[in-house]
């Protein structure tokens, strides 16, 4: 397949065309590894897991599926991945839970872009590793979609698993969903059986919560980020939020301020509160949250997590904020 999307392709909207491409793309990923293994790192965003769920569909077991854990998701993503690729779809998926490593080489970095350089690189030495133990594997799977095509040109450098070292030789790469937008991937997991959760997942940046988790990191406020950040998104969903505002997350940053719990003085985090709307990332409104969930999501965060002794909200829009803090 080229990297040009046609202009007469179908925009891939209903169940019906959406089972067309994946019969399409079984056919087509059967055709070009036959019997050899594929394969792919497996993060449990929308791109990577539809890759995955299709190409079980195809080749089964000849699908080596890796999911690196470096203690930068959110709660639960780890357990979904297993979940719903290892019991329910009897994936052949390797698990590393890679967290101390990674904890470790970003102890006491505070510069956001130091701290994106060792995520990434740290990435790609973990899966490194994988991909050597593995010497059967001719083809290395990945979830380019279109957008990614546009924003890199021509000639481009895919960027899911970048960076690997040229003794790690593939035969060729297998990207069943390059020419597909992000709304059509969607169509596509849902057509696939993934949960609503996985297809429906916001957009996360790589380094995950390395970048909410502001200046030098640190387990006990990564716990507290976390946790907040479930607490906000369990809300939303039981408001009928989900799906209706196109991110929203938490950010804990490195300083503290005097507060009051249970009677006594308290110093502690801050928690800032970030939900905004946007179509194309260039630009973003703030979401109007109705203050009675503010409430409720500021009382279960300074009661619940241990550390946050106050909840603010962001209403910055972009510009002049970027819709992540570092």
């Amino acid at each position: 397949m080229a990297d040009v999307r046609p202009e007469s392709m179908e925009r891939i909207t209903t169940p019906e065309l959406a089972k067309a491409f994946i019969d399409e793309q079984v056919e087509a990923v059967k055709k070009q590894v036959g019997d050899k293994k594929v394969l792919l790192a497996l993060s449990g965003g929308v791109d990577s897991s539809v890759v995955a769920a299709l190409l079980i569909k195809a080749i089964g077991k000849n699908l080596v599926c890796v999911h690196v854990n470096h203690g930068l998701l959110r709660k639960g993503e780890p357990e979904q991945v297993i979940e719903v690729f290892k019991n329910q779809m009897d994936a052949n998926l390797i698990y590393i839970d890679a967290t101390d490593r990674f904890l470790d080489k970003l102890a006491g970095v505070a510069e956001p872009e130091k701290k994106r350089k060792i995520i990434g690189e740290e990435f790609i030495r973990v899966f490194e590793e994988e991909a050597r133990k593995l010497q059967d594997v001719d083809f290395l799977a990945q979830g380019t979609i279109y957008p990614d095509i546009l924003e890199s040109g021509p000639v481009k450098a895919h960027h899911n698993v970048g960076g690997l070292p040229e003794d790690i030789h593939f035969e060729g790469l297998v990207e069943p969903i390059k020419l597909l937008f992000k709304d059509e991937v969607r169509v596509i997991g849902r057509e696939l059986g993934l949960p609503t959760g996985m297809v429906e997942r916001q957009p996360f940046p790589g380094p995950g919560l390395g970048v909410r988790c502001t200046g030098a990191i640190t387990r006990d406020r990564l716990t507290a980020l976390r946790e907040s950040d479930a607490i906000l998104r369990e809300e939303f969903a039981k408001a009928g939020l989900e799906g209706k505002v196109w991110q929203y997350f938490t950010i804990v940053p490195d300083y503290k301020s005097v507060g009051v719990k249970n009677g006594l003085r308290s110093f502690e985090w801050p928690c800032i509160i970030r939900a905004v709307n946007t179509k194309d990332a260039m630009t973003a409104t703030i979401e109007e949250i109705p203050y009675a969930l503010l409430g409720k999501i500021v009382s279960r965060i300074t009661s619940e997590v241990p550390g946050i002794n106050r909840v603010l909200y962001d209403l910055t829009p972009k510009p002049t904020g970027t819709i992540e803090w570092e």
